[in-house]
C-alpha cells in the first residue's frame, strides 16, 4: 500500500476505537482509601460504580472527550490534516458531551449512537496531591459497536484506517475491525493496527500475529513492551526483525530511546525531542500515532515520520492531559519538518 492523502484522499486517517469520554478531578489520599481503590491503576468498573462515583467525587471537574485512537485523530487534526473517528457512545449527557468536543477538534465524527442499553464510556481520572492518576474505567457503549457502524463510503476516503487492538475484545467489536480492514484494501487503502497494551497482547497474541501476516493489517504500531509480547522475546532486535518479516511498515517507540520504523526491511531510528519535565505520558502513544501515520499517508519518508511522531509525543508529555496544548504545525515548522 502507497496512499497518498493530500491527492487521493478526503482523510488522512480514519481511527476506530474506544470512545470514553476522561472526566478529571481533584481528590486526596483519603477519598482513594474509603472507596478501596489501589492508587495510580487502572480500574475497570460496572455501570453501577460508574454512576456512584459521578454522584461522589467532587463537583469541580473537567470532561474531554477520549480513547486512545480518538486522540490520535485528534491530534492529526491540530496537525492541520483531515481525520475521523469511529467509536460507540449512548445517547446521554456524557454520548452527546463527547460527540460535540470531538467535532470541535476537527475530527469528522458520525457514528450512530446507542439508543437502549449500556451508558456512555468514561474513565474516571482521580488526580491526588502528588499529580498521580488513578483510573476507573467503564467501557459501557464502547463494546456496542458492530459491522453496522462500518461505512465503505467513509472508509474509501481515508488513506489509511487505524483501529486499536483493544477492540479486539468484544466480538462484534472485532468483526467490524476485520470490514473496516476489508473495506480499506477493496479501495487500495491501507489498514493498520496499534497493539494498545502488552497485556492486550498476551490476550490475543495468535490473532494479532495473524492479522499481520495476512496483511489484514498493513501497518503495526507498538512499543518495546507490546512488541517483545507479540514475539515472546527479550531481545529487542529479535523482535524487529519478526516484525520485519510480517509487516509491511512497522513504528516502535522505544521510550526516552526515541523510535524506529521498519520498511522493507531497512530500520530506521531517531531519537526524542527533549522536554524539561515529563508532566503526564498520558496519550503519548497515541499523539506518536497521529504525526507517524499522518507522514505515511502523505507519503512522507520514514525519518521525517518518525521525527513528527516524536516531536507530537514530546508536546504531550510536557502538560496533564493526552490532547495538544501547543500549535502543532507551527512546532512541526520550527522543527523543520514536513506536514
Amino acid at each position: 500500500m502507497s496512499p497518498n492523502a493530500q491527492s487521493r484522499n478526503a482523510l488522512d486517517l480514519l481511527t476506530i476505537g474506544n470512545a470514553i469520554t476522561d472526566i478529571l478531578t481533584q481528590v486526596d489520599e483519603d477519598f482513594l482509601q474509603r472507596e478501596g481503590m489501589t492508587k495510580s491503576i487502572m480500574h475497570l468498573v460496572d455501570g453501577d460504580r460508574a454512576k456512584y462515583l459521578l454522584e461522589v467525587v467532587p463537583a469541580e471537574r473537567q470532561q474531554i472527550s477520549g480513547g486512545s485512537s480518538a486522540n490520535t485523530a485528534a491530534g492529526v487534526a491540530a496537525l492541520g490534516g483531515k481525520a475521523a473517528f469511529v467509536g460507540k457512545v449512548a445517547d446521554d449527557d456524557i454520548g452527546r458531551f463527547f460527540a460535540q468536543d470531538l467535532r470541535e477538534t476537527g475530527v469528522e465524527y458520525e457514528t450512530s449512537m446507542l439508543e437502549h442499553g449500556a451508558g456512555s464510556g468514561n474513565s474516571m481520572i482521580l488526580i491526588t496531591p502528588d499529580g498521580e492518576r488513578t483510573m476507573n474505567t467503564y467501557l459501557g457503549a464502547c463494546h456496542d459497536l458492530t459491522v453496522a457502524d462500518i461505512h465503505e463510503e467513509q472508509i474509501s476516503r481515508a488513506a489509511i484506517t487505524f483501529m486499536e487492538g483493544y477492540l479486539w475484545d468484544p466480538p462484534e467489536a472485532k468483526r467490524a475491525f476485520v470490514k473496516a480492514a476489508h473495506f480499506a484494501h477493496k479501495h487500495e487503502r491501507a489498514a493498520a493496527i496499534t497493539l494498545s497494551d502488552p497485556f492486550c497482547v498476551d490476550r490475543f497474541r495468535d490473532e494479532f500475529l495473524d492479522l499481520i501476516r495476512s496483511r489484514t493489517c498493513d501497518y503495526v504500531c507498538a512499543n518495546v513492551e507490546e512488541l517483545k509480547s507479540l514475539y515472546q522475546t527479550d531481545d529487542l532486535g529479535e523482535a524487529a526483525k519478526a516484525i520485519a518479516r510480517d509487516a509491511e511498515i512497522a513504528a516502535i517507540t522505544m521510550g526516552a530511546d526515541g523510535a524506529m520504523a521498519i520498511k522493507d526491511g531497512e530500520i530506521v531510528s531517531v531519537p526524542v525531542y527533549p522536554v524539561e519535565r515529563v508532566v503526564d505520558a498520558t496519550g503519548a502513544g497515541d499523539l506518536f500515532a497521529s504525526g507517524f501515520l499522518l507522514g505515511v499517508a502523505r507519503g512522507q519518508d520514514m525519518e521525517n515520520a518518525l521525527k513528527l511522531g516524536c516531536l507530537c509525543a514530546s508536546e504531550v508529555i510536557s502538560h496533564v492531559g493526552a490532547r495538544p496544548v501547543a500549535d502543532l504545525q507551527k512546532l512541526a515548522r520550527d522543527h523543520d519538518l514536513t506536514i
